[in-house]
């Protein structure tokens, strides 16, 4: 069992930066792809960002593609998302995912944390 709790969600203007965190605890981090998925009000949970168990390769989808990006440190079993340049579309709960192998879909990720809000104000 891997267990994720994300933080470092809020209110910010457009144009603004934030960055999430994911802790995890559980089962080997370093082991572990990770990746982040969003949820806006009334949409379906969405792709964000991945990253591979080495951090070595990274995907992102083409609305956050040079804005966002995912990183790790292993040694203190965390996942982050650096969002910059926040729009108000990027409103949303965000969530974070582990899997053994990294993927797109959300039925390809075992674990998930519980969310975390982020509000962009235009």
């Amino acid at each position: 069992q891997v267990q994720l709790v994300e933080s470092g969600g809020g209110l910010v203007q457009a144009g603004d930066s934030l960055r999430l965190s994911c802790a995890a605890s559980g089962r080997p981090f370093s082991s572990f792809a990770m990746g982040w998925f969003r949820q806006a009000p009334g949409k379906e949970r969405e792709f964000v960002a991945a990253l591979s168990w080495s951090g070595g390769s990274t995907y992102y989808s083409d609305s956050v593609k040079g804005r966002f990006t995912i990183s790790r440190d292993n040694a203190k079993n965390t996942v982050y998302l650096q969002m910059n340049s926040l729009k108000p579309e990027d409103t949303a709960v965000y969530y974070c995912a582990a899997d053994i192998e990294v993927g797109y879909r959300l039925d390809e990720y075992d674990y998930w944390g519980q969310g975390t809000q982020v509000t962009v104000s235009s």
